[in-house]
């Protein structure tokens, strides 16, 4: 008998064989879909609904996924966010065209061209003294139009109880915000010349965070498998920072924060880093990371799915691993299914695994190797595999 969508997520996350490899697709941003191929999508399958973006922020320019599209997608989860504060909302649908989203930390966006936005506003870049953390203007982590409807999203979908429910509530964790209040440049700087100003700055964003996670884990109680934390922590070929100083500057943060969430919840801990971050993944499950995305397999050794299943299959959940820089965007559709049938005949053995993209699918992949991804699921992925 087949397994509903949750009883299949849930399988995988005890490391066991569900009836097919889940799909985690249009949940939140590192699992979504840009609008433009959500559009493409929508015109193949002959599907009509609005177009709205997650967290009503166009210029993140993620789609929020009707429920007709993500069931064609065949997702397996389904996602519950928080919100700016309504302040927020009401400060950038009156500013002037074209002029920068601000989000409520005083960080923004810029147009970069028609349409396209990116990080380019750092309120504290020139900062280097614990004064200047103490005496800048934080958001109000206790406003309470941040999770005012997380409660009752999360009890419908509890109700229905047919898919996997995923938390993700958009924070930028600590070495991330660091990166949207400073500038990257600027920070990974002052981790090394200024530890003790970048090791306060981590700290006071931390607690911020834990603050308003408090909220949301308390607002949307028991009714969630998934809550979704993350840093992107690697680039192409190495990491962004060397394990030594991870270990010094993130690592007690992010076992805080883990523990913080499991205290709180029975959800399993969903960790989103970027790029090569082969070097750290045994701190990841010490810190109890249990799912990690995206697996860029393109990225420097994350691209060894058969050292990673073999290494570490047996202690942490994969999610992702289809590859978005040259087989969705550039690949035929025939290409995606062969690469799909590879990665889950490596990476699917004995469980453990969650078919995704690596991250959000851009504007540039074709709709057809979006279907062709999800059908290939449906062709191959079920156990016992072949």
């Amino acid at each position: 008998m087949p397994m509903t969508s949750r009883e299949r997520v849930q399988s995988v996350l005890n490391h066991e064989e569900p009836d097919r490899v889940p799909i985690i697709l249009g949940v939140s941003n590192a699992t979504g879909i840009k609008m433009k191929p959500y559009q493409g999508i929508k015109r193949l399958a002959g599907i009509q609904s609005e177009d709205r973006y997650i967290y009503d922020w166009p210029e993140l320019g993620t789609a929020d996924i009707d429920e007709i599209t993500l069931k064609r997608l065949r997702s397996d989860a389904r996602g519950v966010l928080d919100r700016f504060p309504q302040t927020v909302y009401d400060r950038n649908r009156n500013r002037p065209p074209h002029d920068p989203f601000i989000d409520d930390w005083g960080s923004g966006q810029k147009e970069i061209e028609p349409g396209v936005w990116y990080p380019g506003i750092h309120p504290m870049a020139k900062a280097t003294s614990i004064e200047e953390i103490n005496s800048y203007p934080w958001p109000d982590m206790d406003d309470p139009t941040r999770v005012s409807h997380v409660q009752e999203t999360a009890q419908i979908l509890a109700k229905g109880n047919e898919y996997a429910i995923m938390a993700t509530p958009w924070l930028l964790f600590p070495f991330e915000r660091a990166h949207a209040m400073q500038g990257m440049d600027k920070f990974l700087m002052n981790m090394s010349i200024n530890p003790d100003f970048s090791q306060a700055l981590l700290r006071k964003i931390l607690d911020l965070c834990k603050i308003h996670m408090d909220h949301f884990l308390a607002a949307i109680g028991d009714n969630i498998d998934i809550i979704k934390i993350g840093d992107d922590l690697g680039m192409q070929e190495r990491l962004l920072i060397s394990p030594r100083m991870y270990r010094q500057f993130l690592k007690p943060l992010h076992a805080e924060f883990i523990s913080f969430i499991k205290e709180r919840t029975k959800a399993r801990v969903f960790f989103h880093t970027d790029g090569d971050v082969f070097d750290l993944i045994e701190d990841f499950i010490d810190i109890g990371v249990d799912v990690l995305n995206p697996i860029q397999s393109s990225a420097g050794r994350m691209s060894d799915l058969d050292g990673l299943k073999t290494r570490y299959g047996k202690n942490i959940v994969f999610c992702g691993a289809i590859d978005t820089q040259r087989i969705l965007p550039f690949g035929t559709p025939e290409q995606v299914r062969n690469e799909v049938h590879r990665v889950i005949n490596i990476l699917g053995k004995g469980g453990g695994y969650m078919v995704a993209s690596v991250h959000t699918i851009m504007h540039e992949v074709p709709p057809e190797n979006i279907l062709a991804m999800v059908d290939a699921v449906e062709e191959i992925g079920h156990y016992p595999l072949k």
